[in-house]
């Protein structure tokens, strides 16, 4: 070493000739350059490699038709010198072939800019593993050779060898075991030039001497021995110096899992049946679940769907019994990082609550005092977390006004942030436009007068508070409904009762120059809910209509079972047009969700003009024919519905404005 590194200060005033004036730091660097890692290509299908996972530990493979399928500049990794270093270790983990005896099989070359001149190389035989460099004198250029008495390397198991130089010692460690020392004759070069070369890992750039085990670990160690960094070590046949990606452990997240890019082979076996266990002895194992045609693969403590199966609803059971203070009239469901999944009741007396998720089922959490609180709306601005109440009746004082409470990260809880006056009020909308926040109120009436205004807020960063904004006359306001087209904001309302009938027309709002202004109206009969959704490119817009009333004609036989309709957004017409009725009994809200690639809507019935006691109804996309029904729910005076997701699967959730009791149901995917 120290020859080497007085040579390097010698040479450093001098100019390399042709490469212009650069300043001058050692060849010798003591980090580990993982030849292995270098060399793997992005693509490992385009590069035929393939990742073959053998007692647990995963190798690459080259095949016979790409020998030059793992190689690289030797610039890439001598970026700052053009010598090859004159001390220096490699470690090698490989799974070694059955040779016949006269066969050789090449682990790294490291080859001459155009011509089949080797620089340096490890050759593999069934007696010897061979040590090959390029030598020079003034007598001629000739090819020196390192030779040991190869170890048991041929017994199907892993090993770990160390190949150590220091000019002309030569020591090779094979599974932190007794070193095997050589002095040989011909020193190391310390002069060996590697300008324009090229590594070749497992091959000498043609298919004859291609390696034809596996290889987990090719490190290149400037400047010292290895083996202290790798020993003592409890698997010495697997010690890790530096070993690529693609061979790591898998992530949970198939995603980030880069050996499933690469065509992938094991000697592990496949589990068939119900679901097995997933521990450590089943670790890269595979599961095959034959009835869903689903393949896994175990990471760690969890099953990771390789190859997924296709989710359908098989069937709907109960999963909880959620009681409740009183009538629930809205419920929200909602998750906080770090913090859990949630659901809000908004109950019909004093107290409403907040439960979490704890164990599979919702459990109570925090309680707050409401005023018949109609809806909760969580939303986010920032980091920062709110939840907003919509209450329907005065306090105690006769004053009426709706809270929005905000996520406390000391205490865990939801705090009162901002009172917010309304009347009556029956849903909030939170929404953002262009990076500004607003909250969007439906108020419902004011004592006996319906016809009034509700109101658009709008977030002020400076006072952190919300705002008026722009008010929208409504008549008994039930609902709000904000959703985007492109860069185009639109909010529509759910006209509930104008005093006299429940037959009015419900607006859609666009915003145009900085307010909503009127798109386009829609005849309702007591509109409690509008649902926006996609499916494909396609964008639909449906209403729960729950009566048809009205003072003057007295017509009430019958007038809550009424069709509720599904419109459809014609690009084209700049309109939404009439997609699909469907005969719903006082539908109160619709909710979408999709379970695998299937779609679907379910209806809130709640009353039927005889009993609250009526199915609502879960409705399935098949495409031409709309929306088809599929399951039928017992509920009892059934007010909202919301889906959910958990590492379980997936849930509905209704609310009773009939009883103090909330159901969980859980769908069954088959």
């Amino acid at each position: 070493m120290s020859v080497l590194l007085a040579l390097c200060v010698a040479l450093l005033p001098l100019v390399t000739p042709g490469r212009g004036t650069r300043q001058w730091e050692p060849c010798t660097d003591l980090r580990p350059l993982d030849i292995l890692a270098e060399a793997v290509p992005p693509d490992g299908a385009a590069a035929r490699i393939r990742v073959v996972q053998v007692q647990g530990a995963r190798g690459l493979q080259l095949l016979a038709a790409a020998p030059r399928a793992l190689s690289f500049p030797a610039s890439r990794v001598f970026f700052r010198c053009d010598f090859f270093p004159e001390e220096f270790s490699i470690v090698v983990t490989l799974k070694a072939p059955s040779l016949p005896p006269k066969k050789n099989e090449y682990l790294l070359t490291v080859m001459a800019e155009g011509l089949d001149a080797l620089l340096l190389g490890l050759l593999y035989s069934a007696a010897r593993l061979h040590f090959l460099f390029r030598s020079e004198d003034a007598a001629g250029i000739w090819q020196t050779r390192v030779s040991f008495r190869s170890p048991a390397l041929m017994d199907g198991q892993w090993h770990t060898l160390v190949l150590a130089v220091s000019e002309d010692s030569f020591s090779l460690t094979t599974d932190c075991g007794l070193p095997v020392d050589i002095m040989a004759d011909v020193p190391f070069p310390a002069t060996l030039s590697v300008r324009g070369a090229q590594f070749f890992i497992g091959s000498r750039r043609r298919t004859k001497g291609l390696f034809t085990g596996l290889l987990r670990q090719l490190v290149l160690l400037p400047g010292a021995d290895a083996t202290p960094w790798l020993c003592p070590c409890k698997n010495a046949e697997l010690a890790v110096l530096s070993i690529p990606r693609i061979l790591q452990g898998l992530t949970g997240k198939l995603e980030d899992n880069e050996v499933l890019k690469y065509p992938f082979e094991t000697d592990m076996r496949v589990t068939l049946g119900p679901r097995p266990p997933c521990t450590k002895a089943e670790d890269a194992q595979f599961w095959v679940d034959a009835g869903r045609k689903g393949l896994h693969l175990c990471v760690g403590s969890e099953w990771v769907s390789v190859l997924a199966a296709k989710e359908r609803l098989d069937y709907v059971e109960e999963h909880q019994s959620l009681f409740t203070d009183s009538e629930t009239l809205g419920i929200e469901v909602f998750a906080i990082p770090e913090a859990g999944l949630f659901i809000a009741t908004a109950n019909r007396k004093a107290t409403s609550a907040i439960y979490k998720w704890t164990d599979g089922k919702f459990a109570s959490y925090q309680d707050i005092p409401t005023h018949q609180a109609q809806s909760w709306r969580h939303f986010t601005i920032g980091k920062k977390i709110f939840l907003a109440v919509a209450n329907f009746e005065p306090n105690e004082k006769g004053q009426e006004f709706s809270v929005i409470y905000k996520w406390s990260q000391r205490r865990l809880r939801f705090t009162p942030y901002q009172r917010v006056p309304t009347h009556s009020a029956r849903d909030w909308e939170a929404f953002e436009v262009a990076g500004e926040h607003f909250l969007a109120v439906a108020n419902h009436r004011e004592g006996d007068n319906h016809n009034i205004d509700s109101v658009i807020y709008k977030w002020n960063p400076g006072t952190r508070l919300f705002e008026a904004n722009q008010t929208i006359a409504t008549s008994g306001a039930y609902d709000w409904e904000f959703f985007t087209v492109g860069p185009y904001a639109f909010l529509a309302v759910a006209n509930a009762f104008n005093g006299t009938s429940t037959r009015l027309q419900s607006r859609l709002y666009v915003r145009l120059a900085g307010s909503f202004q009127l798109f386009q109206s829609f005849l309702t009969f007591g509109a409690a809910d509008w649902e926006v959704f996609h499916i494909g490119e396609r964008l639909f817009l449906a209403v729960a209509n729950s009566h048809s009333y009205d003072v003057e004609t007295q017509v009430q036989n019958g007038s809550y079972v009424i069709n509720s309709v599904i419109y459809e957004l014609n690009v084209t017409a700049q309109t939404f047009v009439r997609f699909q009725e469907i005969l719903t009994c006082s539908a109160l809200d619709w909710e979408f969700f999709s379970v695998g690639e299937d779609y679907f809507l379910v209806v809130a019935n709640s009353f039927d003009g005889n009993t609250f006691s009526v199915n609502s109804i879960i409705y399935r996309w098949q495409g031409y024919e709309g929306f088809v029904a599929v399951h039928s729910l017992p509920t009892f005076g059934c007010r909202d519905w919301e889906a959910f997701r958990t590492a379980a699967g997936a849930y509905l959730v209704y609310s009773s404005a009939k009883e103090p009791l909330s159901r969980v149901l859980k769908l069954r995917t088959g």
